[in-house]
């Protein structure tokens, strides 16, 4: 490979990490996405997307009973869900909980 067939495939690689940047962020600025939007944007696949509607453990909408549409703030609060705490906020919960109920006073 010659040094300028090198920088065409450089130029084409930045082209399209440009692309994808702009691809996402125009996804994050629609509010109902189809089923290939609802994949890239959890990145989920498609097979386990498909499991998660047909058991209703994902929000979805079906509105002609074939095609699957999501609302973009609800995929959000649903990927949010069942929130880690830290070591700090347990240490801090602990602390409270021990200096309330000292057995003894």
């Amino acid at each position: 490979m010659e040094k300028n067939d090198k920088t065409v495939v450089e130029y084409l690689q930045q082209i399209e990490k440009r692309q994808r940047k702009i691809e996402n962020r125009l996804l994050s600025q629609k509010t109902v996405l189809n089923f290939d939007e609802l994949s890239e944007f959890t990145g989920l696949s498609k097979s386990h997307l498909y499991k998660l509607t047909s058991t209703g453990r994902i929000p979805h909408y079906k509105p002609n009973g074939k095609y699957i549409f999501a609302d973009r703030i609800e995929i959000e609060f649903w990927l949010k869900r069942n929130r880690v705490k830290t070591i700090d906020e347990i240490d801090a919960e602990a602390s409270t909980y021990v200096t309330l109920n000292r057995k003894g006073r």
